[in-house]
Order: structure tokens, then sequence, then C-alpha cells
């Protein structure tokens, strides 16, 4: 089976792939390698899976389980003709610009990656007739939504963020997608990815920085905040049982949807969200250092609670994200510490 993945230089793509080869599939990796975090770290993620750093956009480079494309996905023609060329099974999107915060000063950015690059793929996925087709949403589509914890039932009208807007489109997208088409589309609502390898824009990578550097740390909301923070090899395998396993049509439509589309939306979280004083006591024990902390205001576009009803998942394939936090910051710190050679 190939399997056609984008984003591989980010942190779940880079993971997906290396799963993927090391379970024998045949991958394509597209990838801009864009510079909205240090690009060092991607150059580096993209070696350990065997390709040459530092390829021109444009640019191919391949061996016997990967073949990787660095090419932006707002690129149509150079989009299809990776298409025409590979002949992919399965097509994974993984590729987005991420980032709540950053999606109100370069709104653009998102436009181009998320809105025009998403339409790209699932266009030649239905010009190439693949009929396998998953991709990455978000748990900030729940935007403000005040029911714990968040199901897929719940409506996401209100998005609170640019960011959470394209993730949404993306869903409606997908779904049109599936309906006129018969494309089998499942959407992934990831909810705060962590593990080795992680974002350096994320909470636990610039904690461990702060530690190291001994800086404050700004804590918003007074620290009265939870996640629902997910150990990244738990959301590995939760795509995994997606690709494996595409959307199918209902049985019978719903009360909410009188369609027959093959289309799905599943939340990976692990169902248990953490305080987010309590995730930073676990990182200063891990670390062996204390935090000095800045305590702030709720910034715009941040939500206060974020929680998983991954009922769905369990209903479907029996499975639940279900790694610890103490393990998996431990797990982050150990590879953090590595990475940035700290003795």
């Amino acid at each position: 089976m190939k399997v056609l993945v984008t984003g591989n230089a980010g942190f779940i793509g880079y993971h997906l792939t290396k799963k993927l080869i090391s379970l024998g599939y045949k991958v394509v990796g597209l990838d801009s390698v864009n510079d909205y975090y240090d690009q060092n770290l991607k150059w580096d993620r993209l070696t350990t899976l065997g390709i040459e750093s530092n390829l021109e956009l444009n640019q191919h480079f391949h061996n016997d389980y990967l073949n990787f494309y660095r090419v932006k996905l707002e690129d149509k023609g150079k989009v299809f003709e990776i298409f025409k060329k590979e002949k992919p099974d399965a097509v994974c999107n993984l590729a987005a610009q991420a980032g709540v915060r950053y999606s109100i000063e370069n709104p653009y950015a998102y436009i181009d990656s998320n809105i025009i690059g998403f339409q790209n793929v699932i266009e030649a996925c239905r010009e190439f007739g693949i009929k396998n087709f998953s991709f990455a949403s978000s748990s900030s589509v729940y935007g403000g939504n005040k029911n714990l914890p968040f199901s897929t039932l719940d409506r996401v009208d209100c998005p609170i963020s640019l960011y959470a807007a394209t993730k949404k489109s993306n869903e409606l997208v997908a779904y049109t997608y599936s309906h006129l088409f018969g494309i089998s589309c499942t959407g992934l609502r990831f909810f705060t990815v962590y593990g080795p390898w992680g974002r350096p824009d994320m909470a636990l990578y610039l904690f461990a920085d702060a530690l190291r550097s001994n800086k404050p740390i700004d804590v918003f909301n007074h620290g009265d905040m939870s996640r629902d923070f997910t150990y990244i090899d738990d959301i590995v395998e939760g795509i995994l049982k997606i690709i494996q396993n595409p959307a199918k049509k209902p049985k019978k439509p719903s009360e909410s949807n009188s369609t027959q589309a093959p289309y799905k939306i599943y939340n990976i979280g692990n169902n248990s969200p953490v305080k987010l004083m309590d995730f930073i006591n676990e990182i200063e024990k891990s670390f062996g250092k204390k935090f000095k902390i800045n305590f702030k205001d709720l910034q715009p576009g941040d939500v206060k609670s974020t929680y998983a009803d991954v009922d769905d998942l369990i209903q479907d394939f029996n499975y639940k994200p279900k790694t610890t936090i103490s393990f998996g910051i431990n797990e982050f710190i150990k590879w953090y510490k590595y990475y940035n050679k700290i003795i």
C-alpha cells in the first residue's frame, strides 16, 4: 500500500511517516519546509528519515521506502503532477499552517496553506480516483463550547480564531467531496499533541526552553486552564487505524444527517484533561528545576478548557489514547535534553 502524507517535516507528519515506513508501507511525502518555526528542526526530522537536508523548493528525494517532494501545496500544478506520477492508494493530509495565536498576526498564511493547499490535495484525490482520504482537523473547531467533554455531535459554528475557521472549512469541503464523489473522508480533531520532536512554538517546548535558560514563563488565565494533552504515539496509532479503515457510508441516516456519504469525524484526545499547573509541575519534576512564572490574562483566540469525547474511537476501533502525562513529559524532556545537548 502506498500512502501519500503531506506535512512530513511537521511534528505529527514526521512521526506518522516514520511509523508507516517501519510497518513496510511505501510513503510519498509532500512538505514545503516553511520557516514558521526553526527550519533546522524540520530538516533534522527529515534527516532521520534518510532525506537529504536542505533540498530546494520543487526538488525531489527518494530511497527504497520514501519519495519526498519539497513543494508548496498551494502550487496546484506541482501537486497534480505528483499525484499523477505516484498514484497513491491513500492520502493523509497533515500539512497546515498551525498555531491559534499566529493566525491573528498573519491570516493569509492560513488561507494559502489551510484553504488553498487543502483544496488542491482533495481535488487531486478526485481527479486521480483516490477514495481513501484522511485529514487533520483540530479541537480548536469547538471554539468557546461550554459543553464538556467536547463531542463530535456538538455544533461547531462559532470558531474564535482564523485557524479554527480554516479547520472547520476543511471538514465542510471534505464532507462535500465525500457526498458528491464518493471519496471516503475522515477528519481527525487532534487535542493538544505533545512528545519528542514537538513544535518549538507549543507550550511544552517553550517551557523547557525557559527552564534551560532560567527565564520566566507566561501562564495565561492565571493558570486556570486545562488541556486534553495527547501523546504523539497515541495520535499516530489513531491515524493508522483511520488509514487502514476508511470511512464507510452509514448503515442508516442519522437524525441530523440524511445523506449517505462515506464521511466521519473523530476526536483524538486523551479523554482526561490535565490542569495547566499540574502539567507545569510535571515538567519541573522531569527537568529537575523550578519555574519563575508570570501570570497573565486569557489571550484572544484561546479557550479555558479542552476535553475530548472519544467514544466513537472506542466503539469503531476499540481504541483509546492511554499514555499518562508523567510518562509523556518525561519522554519529551529526555529527547529535548539529548537534542539540545544538555548534560
